[in-house]
């Protein structure tokens, strides 16, 4: 059975849909998954078919139309949920065009280019994902990454300073305090750094500092110990999958997805020397590296 998987970005969303396809295509089904270029090599090692295209080049668009209308797919689950993702899937020919229900859409007119709509199960979105498939289970399989130089030759501590939107990051004259505090190199992701270079430093690590964001996401995922930083967004929703990664939050921490560009007063309300203590907590500085490359 042919099925289309809509999952254009972002990083963590894309890292989050990762286990449903990859349970999919282990069940015995062709598996083919639309995403922005951008995010493709994240899938590289991901045992689908992968079509992927800037959705800001008209003829790209075009011409992944008339590829996706020629693959006479059963199936397409939108995991997105927004009126472009939706698109896609009716753009495919597909003639069941799963999605979540209204109340779970990022944009709630996509719904009605579904031909069916599932209430998902779960608190993760890893869960919700699974569900839209019926399935359960699944894994993350990711690419060993691109050599980075220059990296600590014993353990060190990778931070990621960045989230999608400012109120969800922890000030950035916190990290050089930390840094001072630790007893292991801090070291920053850094803005040059392409997919595959993070995955290799990610996967060298001792430990990771992360907040709501994609790189966070891609430790969990690689199984690396840690500490994430929460605030407006909700961990049990999008917090750290799989166990490996501690979840500081303040107390009282109010929920929400508005995407204020002032860090939120929750997340200045986690202090350095916390920080620093949950960090040594996980840190394992007799074995530099948690991840196989």
């Amino acid at each position: 059975m042919r099925v289309l998987v809509i999952r254009l970005g972002a990083f963590g969303d894309v890292l989050h849909a990762m286990p449903a396809a990859t349970a999919l295509a282990r069940s015995g089904a062709e598996v083919t998954w639309v995403v922005d270029r951008k995010w493709a090599p994240l899938l590289r090692a991901c045992p689908v078919k992968t079509v992927a295209f800037d959705r800001r080049n008209a003829g790209e668009v075009m011409a992944v139309a008339r590829e996706l209308r020629g693959a006479g797919f059963a199936v397409a689950y939108d995991f997105q949920g927004l009126v472009k993702s939706a698109l896609v899937g009716r753009v495919s020919g597909a003639p069941r065009r799963v999605g979540f229900v209204s109340s779970y859409l990022r944009e709630r007119a996509a719904g009605w280019l579904y031909t069916e709509r599932v209430t998902p199960r779960g608190a993760h979105v890893v869960e919700h994902n699974l569900s839209l498939m019926g399935l359960a289970g699944g894994e993350f399989p990711l690419p060993l990454g691109t050599v980075v130089e220059g990296l600590p030759a014993g353990p060190f501590v990778l931070a990621s300073e960045r989230a999608g939107w400012r109120a969800k990051e922890w000030p950035a004259e916190n990290y050089a305090a930390l840094e001072m505090e630790l007893g292991v190199p801090l070291v920053m992701n850094r803005a040059d750094w392409d997919l595959d270079q993070l995955i290799y430093a990610t996967r060298r690590a001792a430990a990771v500092l992360g907040l709501d964001s994609g790189p966070m996401h891609l430790a969990a995922a690689l199984g690396k110990p840690g500490v994430a930083l929460f605030g407006p967004t909700s961990p049990e929703r999008n917090g750290p999958y799989g166990g490996t990664i501690t979840v500081m939050r303040a107390p009282g921490a109010e929920t929400t997805y508005k995407r204020n560009q002032e860090i939120a007063a929750s997340m200045r309300a986690l202090s350095v020397g916390a920080v620093r203590e949950a960090l040594e907590r996980c840190l394992d500085t007799s074995s530099p590296n948690h991840t196989p490359i």
